[in-house]
């Protein structure tokens, strides 16, 4: 029976894998789940999983997870600090699909003590991927990518030398706005950028497809759990969303991992590795698909892709900048406060900021130093927001 935890278990990485291993519950010993506001539902799955501690982000409803878990014999706890002991509790496998910054702490935490760690929370290797890799490293543990693209690249890799690849190729969909006409990308609102075509996730990563900023992490991400250079790696609008990924190597062949848009294939596969297991995911009917669809991304209507070549560039501790920066104008577009586009203007001018001062992009990568990173770039974007609100 492996033990397992999952931070981040009321989202959506979070509810599927749950899925997963309520499927097989003698299979499991569910060590903790973490989630945010939504109690009802954190309980809930604790007490079905008999789960030995939940925690909630929100330190003000501890009473009410107190409440809810009443009698199951499930321990309840509360804030930041709880949830990264909850990852250094012993554990075989833990899920880190905490959304943001926030899960860069608890995972770390759970490569020190020893568990596999599979990395929903791209924040993770953006803000710090060489630390995040060398912590592994040096505690002889793994970390098995989740997103879909990363999944499929590692699963195209098995078997395969790097020094064989010639490039990588991420595919998008291309989100809520691939076929709008670029002057009306300023009027988007919120119920249209938080609605996606293919994939059912969070409002959060939705409107981060629409805008390609999550593909534009994913680029950065590749960069750093594969170690390879910024060149070699392409990003190409493939509406379908089937093929999620292609591996091309120096003899011209092209590796291509195409399934359904369902989480629970990547999801699956980190938590069964390096076995592959029965997954209740559809299959696929390549007749009916008839034809997979391609274009080239245009990043005069996604300048998040050259923010990213940008922040590949810049090197050090600007990942920290972009995810921070990033995340800021997300909440300024959420709140109203922006509009669509102006959520890459902040992010650059945040950026440019940042190169602008002395000492912060360059300083030694430590978990300290990129929190402080994090919290002075979240000011600069505030600052640009306010400057557009103004």
């Amino acid at each position: 029976m492996r033990k397992v935890s999952i931070l981040g278990a009321t989202g959506s990485i979070g509810q599927n894998t749950i899925d997963l291993i309520a499927r097989a519950p003698q299979d499991y010993d569910v060590v903790a789940l973490t989630g945010a506001n939504n109690i009802a539902q954190l309980a809930s799955d604790a007490i079905k999983l008999k789960a030995d501690v939940a925690v909630t982000a929100d330190e003000a409803l501890l009473p009410d997870l107190r409440d809810a878990l009443k009698g199951s014999g499930v321990e309840a706890a509360a804030g930041a600090t709880a949830i990264t002991e909850c990852a250094t509790r012993p554990a075989d496998w833990i899920m880190s699909a905490i959304v943001g910054a926030a899960g860069l702490a608890p995972g770390l935490a759970a490569l020190e003590q020893g568990s596999t760690l599979a990395l929903a929370n791209k924040e993770s290797l953006v803000c710090a991927g060489s630390l995040m890799l060398e912590t592994a490293r040096a505690n002889g543990t793994r970390i098995l990518p989740v997103d879909s693209e990363h999944s499929a690249i590692f699963q195209a890799l098995i078997g395969e030398q790097m020094s064989a690849v010639e490039r990588i190729i991420i595919t998008a969909s291309g989100g809520a706005f691939r076929d709008w006409p670029i002057e009306e990308l300023a009027g988007a609102t919120l119920d249209q950028a938080s609605s996606h075509p293919n994939w059912d996730m969070g409002q959060r990563i939705t409107i981060d497809s629409a805008s390609m900023f999550n593909k534009a992490m994913e680029v950065i991400e590749t960069h750093e759990f594969f170690d390879i250079s910024a060149s070699q790696i392409e990003v190409i609008v493939h509406p379908q969303s089937l093929i999620h990924a292609l591996v091309g190597f120096a003899d011209g062949a092209l590796m291509a991992h195409v399934g359904p848009p369902d989480m629970r294939h990547a999801i699956g596969f980190a938590l069964h590795y390096p076995d592959r297991r029965h997954l209740p995911v559809e299959r696929l009917d390549l007749a009916s698909i008839g034809t997979f669809d391609f274009r080239a991304p245009d990043e005069q209507r996604w300048p998040a892709l050259r923010l990213a070549r940008e922040t590949m560039e810049a090197g050090g501790m600007m990942g920290a900048v972009f995810n921070a920066a990033k995340e800021t104008a997300l909440d300024g577009f959420i709140a109203g406060t922006i509009n669509f586009v102006q959520m890459a203007e902040v992010v650059e001018q945040a950026m440019a900021h940042m190169s602008a001062s002395d000492g912060h992009i360059d300083a030694t990568m430590t978990l300290d130093n990129v929190l402080e990173v994090d919290h002075l770039a979240r000011k600069a974007a505030q600052a640009a927001i306010h400057s557009r609100a103004g």
